[in-house]
């Protein structure tokens, strides 16, 4: 049975008989409305997960941006040394979920499957080992006025542009770049 709203009105079409027998709750007239609801349907689906990676982008920049704060903060005055010792604070932030995921793989019994919160994990991390690869923004603490917004940052997204950010990546290297991403800096 056609399921998409083009083949139900093309086999609706081929079919013998007046075309004026098709009235409001003909089953002709309710596979035409459900072919259409579904196709509705799918293209509302389409969106909604097309929308979803800008949003969890935004997520985790602002996550990654809220762990980079809190070292920061942790790290008080003598920050200017910060970028030194990047690579290591990039490497801990990558590995924060590491022991959240030893204790899933743990519980699990031998031979059975990974559950979702442990998949949803080695999602993550995949991505942002990826991330850490081509660069994280950070921003570039090199600056006393940098270091004195990202102190005083609320958590708000709208506030991001207003920092000075630099590329680190996995190698050592920070490149001069600019937020939001558009691609690559």
């Amino acid at each position: 049975m056609p399921k998409s709203l083009a083949k139900v009105q093309k086999k609706l079409s081929k079919k013998k008989g007046k075309i004026s027998s098709l009235h409001e709750n003909s089953r002709d007239a309710q596979k035409l409305r459900r072919a259409g609801a579904r196709g509705e349907k799918l293209e509302r689906l389409a969106a909604a997960r097309a929308k979803p990676t800008s949003k969890e982008q935004r997520r985790q920049l602002q996550a990654q941006l809220e762990w980079r704060r809190f070292m920061v903060l942790f790290k008080g005055p003598s920050i200017t040394k910060f970028m030194d010792d990047a690579v290591l604070t990039a490497s801990r932030y990558l590995s924060r979920h590491d022991e959240e995921l030893a204790e899933l793989k743990s519980q699990r019994r031998p031979g059975r499957p990974s559950s979702t919160r442990e998949d949803l994990l080695k999602q993550s991390m995949a991505a942002e080992e990826r991330e850490y690869d081509s660069g994280f923004w950070i921003p570039d603490m090199q600056y006393e006025d940098n270091l004195a917004i990202l102190q005083a940052w609320n958590g708000e997204w709208t506030a991001l542009n207003t920092f000075k950010y630099v590329r680190l990546s996995r190698d050592g290297t920070a490149q001069i770049s600019n937020f939001p991403p558009k691609g690559l800096s």
